[in-house]
C-alpha cells in the first residue's frame, strides 16, 4: 500500500525533524526507563487495559483513551506513532494503540516497524529522559471505523460465511491454556465455534532489525493456508486485543478489506457460559515455516 501505517527507524527520525509527531512507548514503565526513543512518552494501558464489548465497556474504553491520548498531546494534528521493544515479544502491543485510535477515527497513525529493537539496531539516539507533555484536548468529533464487535456481532456471524481468525499461540488454539497469563487464569478453554487458526508470529518475518511484518504478498499466502481471501469479511480474536491487533494491521496493509476485532476476544468470551466454545481436538491447518520467535 503506498500510505503505509508502518515506518521504518529512518522515515520516523525524518518525521520526528519536520512535523508534529505525538511518540507513545508501550513498554512497561521500568523498561522505558532504561531508554526509550528521545521525546517519547510512556503508556502501558495500551496493553494492560481490559475492555469487555458491553455499551458501558466500550463507553469506558472510549473515554479512558481519549483521556490519555489527549495528555499525551493527541488534538488530531499530529502524528501518533507507537512503538514496543519488538513486534515478537509485546505481544502485539504497538499495534493495539493502532487499532484503538482507528476504532476513534484519529486521522494520522503509525506504527515503528520492528520496533525499539530496529531504532537501536539503525543506531538511532535512544534517551532516558521523560518529557513533559503538553496535554491537548483530545478531538470529541470524530467518525470513529466500523472495526469494533461486540460478543454479539460475534454470535451472530456463528455458521455463516463470515470468517472468524484465531490469531492465539498454538496451546490457547488447542486448548491446553486459556491465556497467555497461565493456563487457568480464563475459566474455559477452547476456541469460538468454526474458527480458523493463524498464529499471530506468521505474519512477521526476520530482517537485519529484528522482526518486521511481512509483504502485503506474504500476508496473503499465509491467510490462503487458512482459506482466507482479500475480499472475505474476517473477524479477528485473540485473548485481549493485542496479538489481533498486530494480524489487523497486517491484514490491512496487505489489502483485505473488511476486517474487525472482537476486542473483548477470549477473556470477555470465556467468562460466559452461555456462549458455546469448541473444544474437541482441533485440526491444525498446513503452517509454513516461521522464524521462532519468543512470547
Amino acid at each position: 500500500m503506498t500510505d503505509s501505517v508502518l515506518i521504518s527507524p529512518e522515515q520516523l527520525s525524518t518525521m520526528m525533524g519536520t512535523e508534529p509527531v505525538v511518540v507513545i512507548d508501550t513498554r512497561d514503565a521500568d523498561t522505558y526507563a532504561a531508554g526509550h526513543l528521545p521525546g517519547a512518552f510512556n503508556m502501558r494501558e495500551i496493553f494492560t487495559f481490559l475492555a469487555s464489548s458491553t455499551a458501558e465497556g466500550l463507553e469506558a474504553l472510549k473515554s479512558t483513551f481519549a483521556e490519555h491520548f489527549g495528555a499525551v498531546g493527541l488534538s488530531g494534528a499530529e502524528t501518533a506513532v507507537f512503538y514496543e521493544d519488538a513486534l515478537n515479544s509485546g505481544y502485539g502491543q504497538s499495534c493495539r494503540g493502532y487499532y484503538l485510535l482507528t476504532w476513534l477515527g484519529y486521522p494520522n497513525i503509525k506504527v515503528l516497524n520492528g520496533g525499539f529493537s530496529a531504532w537501536k539496531a539503525a543506531g538511532m539516539a535512544v534517551s532516558t529522559d521523560q518529557p513533559t507533555p503538553a496535554a491537548k484536548t483530545f478531538p470529541a468529533n470524530l467518525s470513529g471505523a466500523d472495526v469494533m464487535l461486540t460478543k454479539d456481532d460475534v454470535v451472530a456471524a456463528l455458521h455463516t460465511d463470515i470468517k472468524l481468525l484465531d490469531v492465539r499461540d498454538i496451546d490457547e488454539w488447542t486448548g491446553e491454556s486459556s491465556s497467555p497469563y497461565g493456563k487457568d487464569f480464563a475459566p474455559r478453554k477452547g476456541r469460538l465455534p468454526g474458527a480458523k487458526w493463524i498464529e499471530w508470529y506468521r505474519f512477521m518475518k526476520p530482517s537485519a532489525q529484528g522482526p518486521v511484518f511481512k509483504s502485503p504478498l506474504e500476508v496473503q499466502a499465509e491467510c490462503a493456508t487458512a482459506g482466507i481471501a482479500t475480499d472475505d469479511t474476517v473477524y479477528l480474536y485473540c485473548f485481549k486485543g493485542a496479538r489481533a491487533s498486530n494480524t489487523f494491521l497486517a491484514l490491512k496493509q496487505a489489502g483485505f478489506s473488511d476486517v474487525r476485532m472482537y476486542f473483548g476476544s477470549w477473556n470477555e468470551w470465556s467468562r460466559d457460559d452461555a456462549l458455546p466454545v469448541e473444544t474437541a481436538a482441533p485440526i491444525l491447518q498446513a503452517k509454513t515455516p516461521v522464524l521462532a520467535m519468543a512470547a
